[in-house]
């Protein structure tokens, strides 16, 4: 992939900022889109990404600054003419998204792929927001901070061209992420499919008096999940052996939880208002002081994955 590559970021929000520095910090150049009442607070959210990377060591203040002039902020799609790979990382809303889409289809004349950072919105329904070209859409959801963490979803609609798709996969892996690719769209994607089957088992548990919270967040912390970080899931059951997990799973998966829908334990919390940190109260309790622990140890496994290609100074 040419540092030459002209890309776009869609919106500079939380994902776009984080997606504009790591492209910057991988050498790229990058013209950033956010509408113009939002640009000076959007720029504060993007320096305080570089501060933490300072603070930890990870980049030097001369970086930052080589960095930080890779990324040109635009509240004009017309900047955007010589893009040819464009990330839109904005609201989930599709029709914000099909605002941009058909902005990008007129001001955009090289654009050969057009990748959603969404969490949730299918690729089939994407490439209806966009005029002509549609074989140009996918999703690349990555995992939040995308600047930080390295996984991301490369998800095809039925129409996804190849050579679009693989551009952006291997822009992404120039940038050191882990590319896992959907090649049918389902909904959840891979990760946060996987996620929630976990999340509904845990949360059954809790609603069938089998145990509380706390110690089942103990359980997957000091079990499995450390394993995770260094050998797969399929890896795994090989370890063990495909006679007993047959065994295993002819026993327990009849008794596992099959709802589908929103587990009690989820909408009891929201008609109580306990949506939360952003309340201080979910499941547990919510002071500041738990959720600057909770923002730290959030991030702390990921650091050890920081590979920027950092572009050169002067």
């Amino acid at each position: 992939m040419s540092k030459n590559t002209k890309i776009g970021v869609a919106g500079f929000g939380t994902i776009g900022s984080s997606m504009s520095a790591l492209l910057s910090g991988n050498g790229y150049s990058v013209i950033a889109f956010e509408q113009a009442d939002r640009i000076e607070t959007a720029k504060q959210g993007f320096l305080s990404i570089f501060a933490v990377l300072e603070s930890r060591g990870l980049v030097t203040p001369a970086q930052t600054a080589k960095c930080q002039s890779l990324v040109t902020i635009t509240s004009d799609y017309a900047d955007f003419a010589q893009c040819e790979i464009v990330f839109e990382c904005l609201f989930e809303d599709m029709d914000i998204k099909r605002t941009c889409y058909e902005q990008l289809e007129k001001h955009c004349p090289n654009l050969k792929a057009l990748a959603s950072t969404t969490s949730a919105m299918s690729p089939e329904d994407l490439k209806e927001c966009i005029p002509g070209g549609k074989e140009r859409v996918m999703v690349a959801h990555p995992f939040n901070p995308p600047h930080i963490v390295p996984f991301v979803e490369l998800v095809k609609s039925s129409v996804t061209d190849a050579t679009a798709a693989q551009m952006v996969y291997d822009l992404l892996e120039d940038c050191g992420r882990k590319v896992c690719v959907m090649e049918k769209c389902a909904p959840g994607f891979i990760a946060n499919r996987l996620q929630h089957a976990l999340l509904r088992e845990a949360m059954y548990m809790v609603e069938q008096g089998m145990s509380s919270p706390r110690d089942i967040d103990k359980a997957l912390k000091y079990s499995f999940m450390p394993r995770y970080t260094s050998v797969g899931l399929f890896e795994h059951q090989d370890g063990f052996g495909m006679d007993m997990v047959k065994n295993v799973q002819n026993y327990m998966l009849p008794h596992l939880c099959d709802s589908k829908g929103a587990m009690k334990m989820v909408t009891d919390c929201v008609e109580a208002g306990n949506i939360g940190q952003r309340t201080g109260q979910g499941i547990y309790p919510w002071p500041q002081e738990e959720i600057d622990r909770f923002r730290r140890d959030a991030a702390e496994p990921y650091w050890k994955y920081f590979n920027w290609r950092l572009p050169k100074t002067d």
